[in-house]
């Protein structure tokens, strides 16, 4: 089946949502406490034994693969101020994983970002990760899609989540035979379903380990919705073929794409960090009183 070596992670977005900040600081790059949303993306794909990270890029986005890069300036001034483990950290981040930056000319959809990284990509299975979705769990989640690959032989694996009823509007939501109590092969996807014709509560969220033909069937994909590229309009393909799985993961996921979700994941991830935990708590608690500012 061939080892999942690459992870594709789609960085060309604008972040509108986050505008008028995003006009010079790419999305990926604001804070969940003070390290950006991405680096937590990129150490999951790592934890799971990704090597290689590709970035589908965009104008404006230099801050974002700088980040992964050396700086040699930074080092040198960081070891002559006797500041190790600051440098220490600064080098970890730049030697995390090999990444390669490919830059998709037109906001063609989701569909189209993959498709652009099919050259840095070859010929062997992927995986996919959205900067949006950042996932808290034991066994980072991208790595549960791509064990649950190897134990089952699917080609294609998707990350489900159960989702309010109500909601199935906002997302992809998958059609299937359940399998195992975590594990559906799915036959069919729907795109934004209204509630009352939603064919599960399970939807897709932002992981997926993908086989190199996903991109043959992306070249002949014609638009949708929104005239763009859709990802899943492929993926279906595939579910057709009865070769896609969706899995469950053991995890909690964080919405981070709009102001109130990355408030929500900072929040959580600075409280997880014993040197933080008692001051965000405390600032917390004033703000409970009614006495934060005062």
């Amino acid at each position: 089946m061939g080892t999942v070596r690459t992870a594709v992670l789609p960085v060309a977005g604008l972040g509108t949502r986050f505008l008028p900040v995003t006009k010079a600081v790419p999305k990926e790059m604001l804070p969940l406490g003070d390290r950006p949303c991405i680096e937590y993306v990129v150490a999951e794909a790592v934890s799971a034994g990704i090597e290689r990270i590709v970035f589908v890029s965009s104008r404006g986005k230099d801050a974002l693969v700088d980040y992964f890069d050396r700086s040699p300036a930074l080092e040198a001034h960081l070891e002559a101020n006797n500041k190790g483990e600051l440098l220490a950290e600064v080098r970890r981040i730049a030697r995390m994983a090999e990444v390669v930056t490919v830059r998709q000319g037109e906001a063609l959809g989701l569909g189209h970002a993959v498709l652009t990284a099919a050259p840095a990509v070859g010929d062997e299975p992927f995986a996919v990760l959205l900067g949006d979705d950042v996932v808290d769990s034991a066994v980072p989640a991208i790595g549960q899609l791509i064990a649950a690959r190897a134990e089952t032989g699917a080609e294609a694996v998707v990350a489900l989540m159960e989702v309010p009823h109500e909601h199935t509007r906002r997302y992809g939501v998958c059609a299937g035979a359940w399998e195992s109590p975590s594990r559906m092969r799915v036959r069919a996807m729907v795109e934004k379903p209204e509630p009352e014709v939603a064919p599960s509560d399970f939807a897709i969220v932002g992981r997926y380990v993908l086989p190199s033909r996903i991109f043959s069937i992306l070249r002949s994909t014609p638009r949708g919705r929104g005239g763009e590229v859709q990802l899943t309009d492929a993926i279906a393909v595939l579910a057709a073929e009865g070769v896609v799985l969706g899995q469950v993961f053991d995890g909690q996921r964080f919405d981070t794409g709009d102001v109130l979700g990355l408030l929500r994941a900072s929040l959580h991830f600075s409280r997880k960090r014993p040197e933080l935990r008692e001051g965000v708590d405390a600032i917390l608690a004033e703000f409970q009183a009614g006495t934060l500012g005062r």
